[in-house]
């Protein structure tokens, strides 16, 4: 979002603590501030003078707040209120946060839609439904405009390959390269809409330019889903029966709590913000692959 903020020749602020960003990532025509914004009085000065802000800072994954739901809700709650203070001070235009599909738990019925009751089963899931809360909030009582976009799966170049924030593609095309078995949690059988990281940018900046303001919650996704099985498949350049018979994957214990299936309704992103999805599945992973390739070549 900054290299793209930046491309458009805005002038960018950037506000992180740097524990799961890289700083070979930064755009050195951003200012940048190693700060937390779960210290209201520090962060508050950054925000003078700023037309819009992109919060996409987080305690992230789900895995993580079930072991440390207290970081999570400081982080995810306090520190999203600590943002929309510092914005109504300074008479920020527009906040877009950075929501999240997990807000909808286990669904029976698909695709998943705006409307539905959420069903969080984990702290991050529900921190994350609480900053969708503080937003609308403050849009309905200070004035503020506020737009939450409901990310699905998103993925691309810059994403982690290990640790514990690490996502299932990253993951996947980090143990191809090293010639491990992919791990495959539970079956493979769920499937999620997995969304590309151009895709994701676009609708931020879309949110921005939109009349979209009153505490509006979208979704963004592809409106397809795929197995994590079909996944390792294209990964691998296979098909998972043979996958399985050459010993290239790995089955664990499924995790508690994991829903089955994510599957984006974007009829509301296309009518309030005039966005859709342009990068297939297929596509996308060969772009990241592609990615992960260069860094590796770099290395050697």
């Amino acid at each position: 979002i900054v290299d793209a903020l930046i491309e458009r020749k805005h002038e960018v602020v950037v506000v992180d603590n740097m524990s799961t960003g890289k700083k070979e990532n930064l755009n050195m025509k951003a200012e940048f501030f190693h700060e937390d914004i779960t210290n209201l009085d520090i962060i508050k000065p950054f925000f003078n003078g700023v037309d819009y802000v992109f919060h996409l800072a987080a305690q992230a994954r789900m895995q993580p707040s079930i072991f440390n739901p207290r970081k999570t809700f400081q982080d995810n709650v306090i520190g999203t209120l600590n943002v929309l203070l510092a914005s109504k001070d300074a008479k920020v235009k527009k906040v877009i946060y950075s929501a999240s599909s997990s807000a909808y738990g286990a669904q029976k019925k698909m695709p998943l839609h705006e409307g539905m009751e959420t069903g969080p089963k984990n702290p991050y899931a529900l921190s994350k439904i609480m900053g969708e809360q503080i937003c609308r909030l403050f849009s309905g009582l200070y004035g503020l405009k506020t737009v939450s976009l409901r990310y699905f799966n998103v993925y691309g170049p810059r994403q982690p390959k290990e640790g514990i924030y690490a996502t299932v593609i990253g993951i996947f095309l980090r143990q191809k390269y090293n010639r491990e078995p992919l791990t495959i949690v539970g079956d493979g059988q769920q499937k999620r809409d997995f969304t590309y990281i151009s895709d994701i940018v676009k609708a931020n900046l879309l949110a921005m330019e939109s009349s979209a303001g009153n505490g509006e919650i979208i979704n963004i996704g592809t409106g397809k889903n795929d197995s994590i099985n079909s996944i390792a498949g294209m990964v691998l350049e296979t098909n998972i029966k043979d996958a399985c018979g050459n010993r290239l994957v790995n089955y664990i214990p499924k995790r508690p709590e994991e829903v089955e299936e994510t599957l984006a309704d974007i009829s509301l992103a296309n009518k309030l913000l005039g966005w859709k999805p342009s990068i297939s599945m297929k596509e996308g992973l060969q772009k990241t692959a592609a990615w992960h390739e260069q860094k590796i070549s770099r290395k050697n």
